[in-house]
């Protein structure tokens, strides 16, 4: 079985994940102020996929949270914790922290803590990509692969350009589902949203290849 670079991966994903929260929070003199709740605007940036959710908070809360931002950043995921959970009680209703604080559970080793923030986040923004993703992997990590499908297959339904997803939904079906099609249909998707990343060219191509030869 062939080795992906998911720790690569990991990494291009968490840049994602808090570009996504540096364009969440908004300083305000208030108290917070949640909107409807679900994830606005989605787009592409250079750093991966931004979702743009409309929130008001406290600028001393705005402040721990960038100082998170800049621990998960310099991977300092345990120092990164405790300011992300301060944020996540005083905006219960911001779905980036919640995410975050799941990346930085995650990579502690703290899967349980680590799927119960991402629970969160969809409860405050539903279809949330990022939170969706994350939850995937969470799933798929502890053998939960039909699981960590639904998830892929949600997060894609909303955002079908969101290509971590399409990257890790390929790779779900190639080496643990053995779903030949939905892994070649997803690493066809992911090629053309991510057309530089020569690893996964390679995957598709040798999928082609164990296709034509059976």
């Amino acid at each position: 079985m062939r080795r992906h670079s998911e720790w690569r991966r990991r990494r291009r994903l968490a840049r994602a994940a808090l570009a996504l929260a540096a364009a969440l929070l908004a300083a305000d003199s208030g108290v917070a102020k949640p909107s409807s709740g679900r994830a606005g605007a989605a787009a592409h940036d250079p750093n991966g996929f931004v979702v743009a959710q409309s929130l008001r908070v406290k600028g001393g809360v705005r402040g721990e949270f960038e100082r998170a931002v800049e621990l998960l950043g310099a991977e300092r995921w345990s120092e990164a914790i405790p300011l992300l959970e301060r944020v996540t009680e005083a905006a219960p209703k911001a779905a980036a922290p919640h995410v975050d604080l799941a990346i930085a559970y995650e990579r502690t080793g703290d899967l349980s803590r680590a799927e119960a923030s991402l629970t969160r986040a969809l409860e405050a923004s539903p279809q949330h990509p990022v939170a969706l993703n994350e939850l995937g992997i969470i799933q798929r990590k502890t053998g939960r692969f039909a699981d960590a499908r639904r998830s892929y297959e949600l997060a894609l339904a909303r955002y079908p350009t969101f290509h971590f997803a399409r990257r890790n939904l390929a790779i779900l079906c190639d080496l643990y589902l053995a779903d030949r099609s939905c892994a070649l249909e997803n690493y066809e998707r992911y090629a053309e949203l991510a057309p530089h990343d020569a690893e996964a060219t390679k995957w598709l191509a040798a999928l082609r290849a164990r296709e034509g030869r059976e």
